[in-house]
């Protein structure tokens, strides 16, 4: 058997090529939209890809799985667990199978069991997984995609706080529980391979390893210790961090299917010129992708920076409207990397790019442009006692219980341009969150707002924390 592993850091997404190598045939598990590295990789071990199959209605990223189907004639093994509601309606254009629990399909000689887990969606399936072509018939792991991680297991609030579910958290809470059940049931020795890893909102404590064990989880996953219903969900619904509102776009687009990524049109690189990024600030929006610190000494007016890094998709997710043209400002080398991020979630519309070198070209005294100051604690301290100045906490709820500094206020960061309108204009704005990666996005997103006078502070709560010794 071949096990090929592919991770999007971005999203902390994990997905699988299972290939049989006595027949050259292959299998991608929870693609993810972008099928180039999949084909690749196939072609590199003389694999053709006959399957492709998902463990759920994917919420957080756009999946690959129509993709393989549309150009490679694959087949589709897909889940009919959880009823009428969550079917893949896109599926009947294509050679399909669905499955219920117990159902089982082989790739060559690989074999997969269907295990119906519902709990972090109600159509959740696992995947039994043996080879066979192996001394022992038993199973060698199990695909567990949104089920249990390595640490942890699926967040079962998505549905109500993203998709608009009224009051299905308790329920999908207590389906858990009793998938989790059927998990301490198998063999300890089976390998587990889960569908993200560190970073994912999917989950509130994943861990960094990229697979584990049954048994290695039994002791130590927090979510299987528990022997009581009622307490598990309790501790399962306590502290999931906020839900992405993208990720109910996600989740209809999965179902329904999207555009494929050929019919896209590239962006168009433009002409460089500060007066066509204003023009383009008019229509829709303007991304400068740069290095906060660089974004901060000089910009255009009327742009958003969110910097291109690993949390570059989350935060593109969280702040920008899917119905409005994108413009890109971003060095050409990485260009082609970002638009395929941004369609990674589904946010198709960049319109054209330009190089941001062309700020070079602005003087200071230039009303086209813009900057913002970066402060220190001691430069302010005196400023947050007498409140004169405004302090603005950007992060997450959790973090902000934990401990914030004094007299600030709470906006977490996702959710501060409905919320802007209601910061005051009369005094500066002090934007804080952990160390500065947020507070800059924020900044950038106060000043399209219209505040004039905002600053993030460097090192934010944590470097706060240090100096007050706490």
């Amino acid at each position: 058997m071949l096990l090929k592993y592919f991770y999007d850091e971005k999203l902390a997404q994990a997905s699988y090529l299972v290939g049989c190598q006595a027949t050259g045939e292959a299998i991608i598990i929870d693609p993810s939209r972008n099928i180039e590295p999949y084909i690749k990789t196939a072609r590199a071990h003389g694999m053709k890809i006959v399957g492709v199959t998902e463990t759920h209605i994917h919420a957080d990223f756009l999946s690959g799985s129509q993709e393989l189907a549309s150009r490679l004639d694959t087949t589709l093994y897909l889940s009919d667990e959880g009823g009428p509601d969550w079917k893949y309606e896109y599926a009947t254009a294509y050679e399909h199978r669905f499955l219920k629990n117990g159902d089982a399909f082989a790739i060559g000689n690989i074999n997969f069991e269907v295990v119906h887990t519902p709990g972090h969606t109600p159509e959740h399936i696992s995947l039994l997984t043996t080879d066979g072509g192996a001394s022992t018939k038993d199973p060698l792991g199990i695909f567990t995609g949104d089920f249990v991680f390595v640490g942890d297991v699926g967040r079962p609030d998505l549905l109500e706080k993203a998709a608009g579910v009224h009051g299905s958290s308790e329920k999908m809470a207590r389906m858990m529980y009793r998938s989790l059940q059927q998990f301490k049931n198998l063999p300890d020795y089976l390998q587990v391979w889960p569908g993200h890893g560190a970073g994912s909102a999917c989950g509130k404590a994943l861990g960094a390893i990229p697979s584990s064990t049954t048994g290695y989880e039994k002791r130590t996953n927090w979510a299987l210790q528990y022997n009581n219903e009622n307490r598990f969900m309790e501790a399962l619904l306590a502290g999931q961090p906020e839900a992405p509102p993208y990720f109910s776009k996600m989740k209809r687009l999965n179902k329904e299917g999207a555009q494929q990524i050929r019919g896209l049109a590239a962006p168009l690189p433009m002409e460089d010129s500060i007066d066509i990024v204003q023009e383009w600030t008019e229509q829709g929006i303007v991304l400068d992708t740069r290095p906060a610190c660089e974004f901060a000494t000089k910009h255009i007016r009327g742009v958003i920076n969110i910097p291109y890094n690993k949390s570059f998709v989350t935060w593109a997710g969280w702040l920008l409207d899917y119905d409005l043209p994108i413009y890109l400002l971003a060095s050409n080398a990485v260009v082609a990397d970002i638009v395929n991020d941004l369609q990674s979630i589904g946010l198709d519309r960049v319109i054209a790019t330009m190089d941001p070198y062309i700020l070079e070209h602005a003087g200071e005294s230039d009303s086209r442009v813009m900057k913002y100051e970066e402060v220190t604690m001691d430069k302010i301290d005196d400023a947050i006692q007498t409140e004169s100045i405004y302090v603005l906490d950007v992060r997450s709820m959790g973090e902000w219980k934990e401990g914030h500094i004094p007299r600030a206020n709470h906006v977490m960061l996702g959710h501060l341009q409905e919320q802007a309108h209601k910061l005051p204009h009369d005094k500066p704005i002090l934007v804080y969150c952990k160390t500065g990666g947020r507070s800059a996005i924020a900044v950038s997103l106060l000043q399209v707002h219209g505040f004039k006078e905002v600053q993030s502070l460097v090192g934010g709560y944590e470097e706060w924390r240090k100096q007050k010794k706490f």
